[in-house]
């Protein structure tokens, strides 16, 4: 016996919406969404079919309806708008200006949908949120970077960057075949492949003086973002061990993580914490100089052989 109950309805109404919104999709792909079986799915994409629908599929790929049927946009629930609020005051302090521009504009038409008394209820909300950010994302000299990147791998075309590295003395100009971007330790990122050096590089987003969109396609097949951070979660790690008064530890518990943190134990009135760290040169043992005197390096050796190297450098500087 079928399940005709609403909550059917909503799902097949539901998958309706999700044909619409991309060009193939999977049977498993809308299993997984809903929490059903495929032979569920199967079903109610007969449902679909047989009130009219258009849709076709292929065998391994997925369903999609055929080109130029559309039915008008599904009225939005007031819970589904107030989604929206969210992520409206997200795209605010957390992307470039243009993309936060192009949402802004496609708010205007969401709320326009909406009915009288949900418009009211979502302007409550949205005067209620704010997200507020510390941290500088994005050169003023480049409000465009996220913008051209979608654009760049989407058309897969190169872009020009000027571009400002941490070690360098001045602004290259690099040309970039963006593979992914990524948001990462309180910062936008780019992956790509650098013709200047050969190789593919990381580019942080506020580094970026100036972003230009060229007409030259790309030269190289990418492999895919997850690709390239996956490997670089695979490169070689050294472990370290540090005790840490508990007053302070607790400060420590946001920061930790980009330090390859792995676990924590109670050592009397310490917390002993164990990491992985890629790199204790440089990035390890100067966020260890930010707590040094309240903590006890037990391993390795190096690490305790840096932290005084860059005391004495120190020293130096002040006399």
């Amino acid at each position: 016996m079928h399940d005709e109950s609403p909550k059917r309805f909503d799902r097949i109404v539901a998958i309706l919406i999700q044909l619409q919104s991309k060009k193939i999709v999977k049977a498993q792909e809308l299993a997984d969404r809903f929490e059903v079986s495929l032979r569920t799915i199967y079903r109610d994409i007969r449902t679909l079919e047989a009130s009219g629908v258009p849709i076709y599929s292929e065998a391994g790929v997925g369903y999609a309806i055929m080109d130029g049927y559309r039915l008008p946009p599904v009225m939005f629930t007031r819970e589904e708008a107030s989604s929206f609020i969210a992520a409206e005051k997200l795209m605010q302090k957390f992307t470039d200006t243009t993309l936060g521009n192009h949402y802004a504009s496609a708010m205007y038409k969401l709320k326009a949908v909406l009915r009288s008394d949900d418009k009211d209820w979502v302007s409550s909300i949205e005067s209620s949120v704010l997200m507020q950010s510390s941290e500088k994302l994005f050169n003023d000299k480049s409000p465009n970077t996220l913008a051209t990147l979608f654009e760049s791998i989407a058309e897969k075309t190169q872009v020009i960057l000027s571009y400002e590295a941490f070690d360098s003395d001045g602004i290259t100009v690099r040309h970039i075949e963006p593979v992914g971007v990524f948001h990462d330790n309180n910062n936008w990122y780019m992956q790509g492949y650098c013709h200047l050096r050969k190789d593919y590089r990381q580019f942080r987003a506020d580094r970026v003086h100036g972003i230009k969109k060229t007409e030259i396609p790309f030269t190289l097949e990418h492999d895919s973002l997850e690709t390239f951070l996956n490997k670089n979660k695979n490169v070689s790690t050294t472990k370290v061990r540090i005790l840490v008064e508990k007053k302070i530890a607790k400060y420590l518990a946001y920061e930790r993580k980009y330090h390859g943190f792995i676990s924590e134990k109670e050592v009397g009135d310490q917390i002993e914490m164990t990491f992985m760290s890629r790199d204790i040169e440089e990035g390890f043992s100067r966020w260890y100089m930010m707590f040094g005197d309240y903590a006890t390096i037990l391993e390795p050796e190096r690490l305790k052989t840096r932290i005084l190297e860059l005391l004495e450098i120190n020293k130096q500087r002040l006399l």
